[in-house]
């Protein structure tokens, strides 16, 4: 991985991450999840393969884990976002659109080390759409 990679992924744990534990989530990055009576709400940060950006997609699964439809069952501890059907995750970026320009993006201009804490601050608002999305999407 690249320098910028990891200046990044060290602002999101530092800022993004301390706030996902403060809300209950456990894991390592960049898979997390939170157990919860009803379901457990999922977040996986997805980086760019070319380098310089992320989007962070979010899921949930009922709270005994899930079977994929070619019958692998994944505990409730093992489970991953990735291993919800695409319809039944959101992506969370910060302007829509399918193309890496939609991404959060930590390859601006400059790249002084301030461009990497200014992009995981970036983030924190989206955690109050995931909040939200968690509690009025049910899974099924």
């Amino acid at each position: 991985m690249s320098q910028e990679h990891d200046k990044m992924v060290r602002a999101l744990k530092e800022i993004v991450v301390t706030k996902l534990r403060e809300k209950g989530f456990k894991g390592s990055f960049p898979h997390f999840r939170r157990l919860r009576d009803e379901q457990i709400d999922l977040l996986t940060f997805q980086f760019d393969k070319w380098g310089g950006g992320f989007v962070i997609e979010i899921s949930m699964c009922p709270p005994d884990g899930i079977t994929t439809h070619w019958g692998e069952y994944i505990s409730p501890n093992r489970v991953k976002a990735w291993h919800i059907h695409p319809n039944k995750r959101l992506r969370l970026q910060p302007r829509l659109g399918s193309s890496r320009h939609e991404w959060f993006r930590y390859d601006k201009a400059g790249l002084d080390d301030d461009v990497f804490r200014n992009t995981a601050i970036e983030v924190l608002p989206f955690l109050d759409t995931a909040e939200k999305w968690w509690k009025e999407e049910k899974f099924q």
